[in-house]
């Protein structure tokens, strides 16, 4: 039996976040095979939208593994030039995981995965700058053990927060870009966190279901060289098949000089140290999703929980460039919910998870 929250979930995916058009080549690239029933809906409704050509691709993770755990040094350096010329013909990319094992790289060589993350660069890159993209995640029994819920509850939280009115969500993100716009001086202050930096010059960025979905969250950077002090990230992030907590940052001059995890400090500082640009940050974003209020070691949901902030190591978005670039993006999120206080310039923005500045009382569940 069709579930129909399925076929709503791939309407907003087509029709507003990546709106096909008639003759548009759309790819539809999905990490798991379970997003069978999703991927149907999608391919179906791109052919009745007009697209001229739809490709669909499964990869399994696990042969991933493989491939970073066994490949020569000659297949770590052959780059798939294919891949890159067929996403130059890509109008529409659509990514999709349904995650069976979100531990399934946690063994893997990690050298050899930072190693082709720089080698594949140049295909996200056209990916991202020359795409109409979204990116999804489909829910699994092992996706529902990690958000710790059954299954059925994780279905329904998955899709409320992801079948949402995009159009009203972003009217309601314009005050909040409006004031990051005319913001200097940005101050995180929670417990173990002190943390300041500038965003003087650099857009708000509105994330309102046209790239991810769930989406929820208005973003720019930081000055690169103006961050000062630490931050303490009180919400569990997996990066590279390894789970990190309490995570804390101290941060001199823009650059991370000293970073800490309970038991995995080497693999963290590992990671900070891929390129120089790891270990300073691309990107500073207030999660606004009223639907997501838990973490769910799904980074795509966590970054956009309500009363949290991200402040994220490594690569800019070219919307918002303060020219910091690196082959590792990684989203660390802060849930200021009952303890932290979020100031732009001399204005208290949040308190303890709500906003409190008139202009975004709105934006309050």
């Amino acid at each position: 039996m069709k579930d129909p929250r399925v076929r709503k979930l791939a309407e907003v995916l087509v029709d507003y976040s990546t709106r096909v058009q008639p003759g548009d080549v759309v790819l539809i690239s999905s990490a798991g095979l379970e997003t069978l029933p999703l991927v149907k809906e999608i391919y179906a409704l791109c052919l009745e939208r007009g697209a001229k050509y739809v490709e669909y691709e499964f990869n399994v993770p696990d042969l991933n593994r493989y491939f970073y755990n066994i490949a020569s040094g000659e297949q770590l350096t052959y780059f798939p030039e294919h891949k890159l010329e067929f996403m130059k013909q890509v109008d529409v990319y659509i990514g999709l995981t349904a995650s069976d094992n979100s531990m399934v790289m946690a063994q893997a060589n990690q050298a050899t995965m930072i190693a082709w993350s720089k080698l594949v660069r140049p295909i996200i890159d056209q990916r991202v700058k020359h795409t109409r993209w979204v990116i999804t995640r489909f829910p699994t029994q092992a996706a529902a053990q990690e958000a710790r819920m059954s299954l059925d509850e994780y279905e329904q939280y998955l899709f409320d927060a992801c079948c949402m009115d995009w159009e009203e969500e972003s009217r309601k993100q314009d005050a909040l870009k409006v004031l990051m716009d005319a913001a200097d001086r940005v101050r995180i202050k929670s417990s173990d966190t002190d943390l300041t930096f500038s965003i003087k010059g650099l857009n708000g960025i509105k994330c309102d279901g046209r790239l991810n979905i769930p989406d929820g969250e208005v973003f720019t950077a930081p000055v690169r060289e103006s961050v000062e002090g630490y931050i303490t990230y009180n919400c569990p992030t997996v990066y590279q098949g390894k789970e990190f907590n309490n995570i804390r940052l101290e941060f001199q001059k823009g650059k991370i000089v000293k970073a800490t995890s309970p038991g995995m400090d080497d693999a963290l500082n590992r990671i900070l140290d891929t390129d120089e640009g790891a270990r300073y940050v691309g990107e500073f974003a207030v999660g606004v999703n009223p639907r997501i209020t838990v973490p769910m070691r799904n980074i795509l949901f966590d970054e956009k929980i309500f009363g949290s902030i991200h402040f994220t190591p490594g690569q800019c978005y070219d919307e918002a460039d303060n020219g910091n670039k690196s082959a590792v993006h990684w989203d660390m999120v802060k849930i200021l919910t009952g303890d932290g206080e979020l100031w732009f310039d001399d204005q208290l923005v949040q308190k303890d998870g709500r906003f409190v500045h008139e202009a975004l009382l709105g934006l309050n569940p």
